[in-house]
């Protein structure tokens, strides 16, 4: 069973790594970058300290727990200990992966931390603000995430993996919020 998961796995990512396009290597590559995406990252704190003006900071602090507990699971507490090659390190798929600059990313792959991160960050706030605009940072995480397969540094599986890492920890992360937010409110 796992040989198949593994074949079907593999057989998907040759399928959406080889839709590329010489255009599209600077969009993906772009895409995958943190630094990318200030802006959103700016606009979602001026919206979170809008919208909770003095509970802002408990939004923020559960936000940033978020982001630091799925990446640490995915890259610290997982990678060193399942250590499945990233395509782009894989020998048998050697010249057969489309990189983009050369970039093959960490030696491990499985879980996706850009994954994890991304879909925690969009559960997190789907939970706080559902339902509404907010819906759409799922398809950033969708983004951010296939551009990973598009650069050739993961499996559609370890997107999968770190997705759902990422939605775990923004759930609970949003429960400790919620906790948070109704002791701190019976205080004052």
């Amino acid at each position: 069973m796992i040989d198949l998961i593994d074949k079907i796995d593999k057989q998907l990512f040759h399928f959406l790594n080889g839709m590329h396009a010489d255009w599209l290597d600077i969009v993906m590559d772009y895409g995958s970058e943190k630094y990318a995406w200030m802006p959103l990252y700016l606009l979602l704190f001026y919206y979170v300290i809008r919208q909770h003006k003095k509970e802002a900071w408990m939004i923020l602090l559960g936000v940033t727990l978020t982001i630091l507990l799925a990446d640490q699971v995915a890259s610290t507490l997982m990678k060193p200990y399942l250590t499945r090659l990233r395509p782009s390190w894989e020998p048998e798929l050697r010249g057969v992966v489309h990189l983009v600059d050369g970039y093959r990313g960490g030696k491990f792959g499985f879980p996706s931390s850009h994954a994890a991160n991304t879909f925690g960050v969009a559960t997190f706030l789907w939970l706080i603000y559902r339902p509404g605009w907010i819906v759409w940072l799922f398809a950033w995480a969708g983004f951010v995430s296939y551009s990973r397969i598009y650069l050739g540094v993961h499996y559609p599986g370890d997107i999968l993996g770190g997705a759902i890492i990422g939605m775990c920890i923004g759930w609970i992360m949003f429960r400790l919020t919620k906790l948070l937010i109704d002791v701190v409110r019976r205080r004052v």
